[in-house]
């Protein structure tokens, strides 16, 4: 129930706009990387002053208007700028949808094939990131076209997918993220029980380490990271085949420590103002993100939530506060 209800605020696009406006207020300032490019450039510093890498993420969610795409394709290009004259150690990753999936395919295509063509000149990996079902087609037949002009470009599989393996079977070739998946979706496409995720999880990491190029294992479950441990040790894969990967914010302790071991290690790096959605399905994902965000912003000792759960209720108390006096 818990999980549904993150769910659905994620996609509330009320609830969305309104976030904007009242920043990040509701304990999302300790999982986003700041609001704007310079902010984002040094948090990629610290993590990679770590040893850590980082993915660079500029949120966007319901773009719905050419102009809206545009604007976030060029924002995305200003980052990628931004990296390569910081000489910091990161790549990007995108939603389709951001710059204009849900608005035209071709004007989408265009989008992404500008941006992957700009990283391509400073060597640097583009991420397609994995939305909802009714996006993984379209998704995939992106990375298709653009596979055929660039080399620098890779997906995610998300496990909760009956078909996962099938999809990474279809993709070995390129670098993947492999994900749990933090969408609502149907049994009928999608396992609902959490045993048979994790299961399928494992089944692609262990798949895509011995036949695939390059693994990305997004996951902050320690169970998950010492059983790939324990295989890739076994197997004699070696630490340049793969990196673990984590969100910003989440499990500091344990990002430093995988990176001190010596495992390549990114840390998934969103900013900008349209925090909302993906801030709502990081909670939705698993219940004990509540706890994690609720603890780091209680240690850093402010007042400004009581919770999640309450902070998103006050965002909605808000908003609509706000909607009545405009009456």
């Amino acid at each position: 129930m818990l999980k549904d209800f993150f769910m659905d605020l994620s996609q509330n696009q009320f609830l969305n706009t309104a976030a904007k406006k009242y920043g990040l207020k509701m304990g999302a300032q300790s999982v986003v990387a700041g609001t704007n490019i310079p902010e984002v450039i040094k948090s990629i510093k610290e993590l990679n002053a770590q040893g850590i890498s980082c993915t660079v993420d500029n949120l966007g969610e319901f773009v719905f208007k050419e102009e809206e795409a545009v604007a976030a394709k060029e924002q995305i290009l200003k980052v990628i700028e931004a990296i390569h004259e910081n000489q910091v150690d990161a790549h990007i990753s995108l939603k389709p949808t951001q710059v204009g999936l849900d608005i035209d395919y071709t004007f989408c295509l265009m989008n992404i094939r500008e941006i992957v063509h700009l990283a391509s000149q400073y060597d640097m990996f583009v991420n397609i990131d994995m939305e909802d079902y009714k996006h993984l087609e379209l998704t995939f037949q992106l990375l298709d076209e653009l596979s055929l002009e660039y080399d620098n470009v890779g997906t995610v599989i998300q496990a909760y997918f009956h078909k996962a393996l099938d999809y990474l079977k279809r993709y070995k070739n390129h670098r993947i993220r492999i994900v749990k998946g933090a969408y609502k979706e149907s049994a009928d496409i999608a396992f609902q029980d959490k045993k048979e995720i994790d299961a399928n999880y494992i089944q692609l990491i262990e798949w895509h380490l011995l036949n695939g190029k390059f693994t990305s294992i997004a996951t902050h479950d320690h169970r998950i990271i010492n059983h790939v441990k324990k295989f890739v040790k076994e197997n004699h894969i070696p630490n340049d085949q793969f990196e673990f990967q984590m969100l910003y914010g989440f499990r500091k302790e344990l990002q430093l420590s995988l990176a001190n071991e010596g495992y390549n290690f990114c840390t998934y790096v969103p900013f900008g103002n349209d925090w909302y959605g993906y801030f709502m399905r990081r909670l939705a994902e698993r219940p004990q993100n509540i706890n994690l965000v609720a603890k780091q912003v209680f240690n850093k000792k402010t007042n400004t939530i009581l919770g999640v759960a309450a902070g998103a209720f006050i965002l909605g108390r808000l908003t609509k506060s706000n909607h009545k006096k405009k009456k």
